[in-house]
């Protein structure tokens, strides 16, 4: 079992930094402005071989009730209770200071295990006389930025990992058990083949992991009070305050039978807002990598402002990932004017969204609790339709109706001619037309086969792609296709 470990010190102590360093990847945000983090992020880990999780935590402060600065604090000292293990961080080249003092007095008062550990001991730091008159023992003295002393950090914590109970002994039967790690599988990238056909007519075929999902959207939305919903907890900091969030926050919920990798983000302000800001920059980042690891995208949209050019800019940006959406219409319960919202919402983004036209649009509020699980439904049905693969006779049955209805376009006097399509992938749903002159096929007509493939098979909630090929035309010069 994983060690929990939460790491505790005031602002800009390097907490982020050394939680990075062991996670082995950038899992936080670090710059040199003081209260960075906000929240408290959750990683699972495992550095020298030590099986962790870790968690990075606000600066802990004595600040007035109910200003940023004490609910940062509130979300540390949730962490202190959920761990098991604490690593206090001090700053050895500004000393010891009343605070690192009152943070010491909860530490102690906890009960459970602390590590001190004195950051920034690159050079000829000395550690402060005072650090031994906090009461947790000698420091061990680090660099997070430099990677210094973490051999020492490593065998502290070793010293806490519960030790394993002896197996019972067993006869030796002369073999050796093997073990191998067991390796997540990515989604398949090859081309369709006659052995690749599916055994039924329409499959749907979940990774063997949890579901990512990620909740996005313009700074304000709703996005950490909808996540303390689905979670039940405050686990993200919430105010009427824009741009609280700036990590992307993880944890664990389900949606239905299907497990979820929640992820809570920063809002996403205009490029020109954000140039020359680099935290914000560095959040914005962090939200669009949280975009590119997810599989399915909640947008949150503003009920009594809906579908501004942000809006569409962030939803276009997740179809061109190729990412299965869902948009969330919060703050609904603020609404004056109800009678036909949705539909009329509907309508627009029909209209200006035509790449994800059909996705779920649920009416929520996350202060309420309206419409939740009617949102649960939805990512789980915009799942589904994003892992869908349809067979070729499916398909070509389908194709020969649409033909009918809707003939292609003449150009230049010739007729686009599609012969048959394939599906080469999913996630997101993937087709291939074969035919001639296919380069020449209108975007409109691309549109129209989508929407029939959205209303035939249930593809509503992700975006489509198709790719042509052309027949060799047999008169045409060598290396020419029609």
């Amino acid at each position: 079992m994983p060690l929990k470990l939460a790491i505790v010190g005031r602002p800009n102590v390097g907490k982020s930094r050394l939680f990075n360093r062991l996670a082995g990847r950038t899992a936080a945000i670090v710059h040199d402005t003081p209260g960075v983090t906000r929240d408290r992020q959750a990683v699972d880990a495992e550095y020298e071989g030590i099986a962790l999780t870790l968690i990075d935590t606000a600066g802990f402060e004595d600040a007035a009730t109910g200003s940023i600065a004490h609910r940062m604090t509130q979300q540390t000292i949730t962490a202190i209770a959920e761990a098991e293990a604490l690593l206090f961080l001090i700053d050895a080249r500004a000393g010891i200071t009343a605070g690192d003092q009152i943070i010491a007095q909860t530490l102690r008062k906890s009960g459970k295990p602390v590590i001190l550990a004195a950051n920034k001991c690159e050079g000829r730091v000395e550690i402060p006389a005072e650090i031994y008159g906090l009461g947790l023992g000698d420091p061990i003295r680090i660099s997070a930025e430099h990677n210094l002393g973490m051999e020492d950090l490593v065998a502290a914590l070793e010293d806490l990992m519960p030790k394993a109970e002896a197996a019972p002994e067993e006869e030796d039967d002369g073999e050796e058990e093997e073990y191998s790690e067991e390796i997540e599988a990515e989604e398949e990238e090859d081309e369709f083949s006659e052995d690749d056909e599916p055994l039924e007519d329409i499959t749907v075929n979940y990774l063997d992991r949890p579901l990512r999902l990620a909740l996005v959207g313009r700074p304000n939305v709703g996005k950490s009070s909808l996540f303390n919903h689905l979670l039940g907890e405050e686990r993200s900091l919430v105010g009427p305050e824009a741009g609280l969030t700036r990590d992307s926050i993880t944890a664990p919920w389900k949606a239905g039978d299907r497990d979820v990798l929640l992820h809570d983000t920063a809002g996403l302000r205009k490029k020109a807002r954000v140039a020359g800001e680099t935290l914000e920059e560095m959040s914005v980042a962090s939200t669009l990598e949280a975009i590119r690891f997810a599989d399915c995208v909640i947008v949150m949209i503003d009920a009594n402002a809906p579908f501004e050019k942000q809006d569409l800019t962030i939803a276009d940006l997740i179809a061109r990932e190729g990412r299965a959406i869902v948009f969330a219409v919060n703050k609904w319960d603020l609404l004056e004017n109800k009678a036909g919202g949705i539909s009329r919402m509907r309508e627009k983004l029909d209209r200006l969204l035509p790449q994800v036209a059909g996705a779920p649009l649920i009416a929520t509020s996350a202060r309420t609790g309206e419409g939740i699980d009617r949102l649960a439904d939805a990512v789980t049905e915009a799942d589904k339709a994003w892992n869908t693969r349809i067979s070729t006779s499916t398909l070509n049955r389908f194709l020969e109706g649409a033909l009918q209805r809707h003939a292609t376009p003449a150009i230049s006097g010739r007729r686009v001619r599609i012969r048959y399509m394939t599906q080469r992938k999913a996630r997101p749903p993937s087709f291939t037309l074969f035919g001639s002159q296919l380069d020449a096929l209108p975007e409109a007509y691309l549109r129209y086969l989508s929407n029939g493939l959205r209303e035939n098979f249930n593809l509503k909630g992700t975006p489509l792609r198709f790719s042509v090929r052309n027949s060799k035309n047999p008169y045409a010069p060598k290396g020419r296709k029609s």
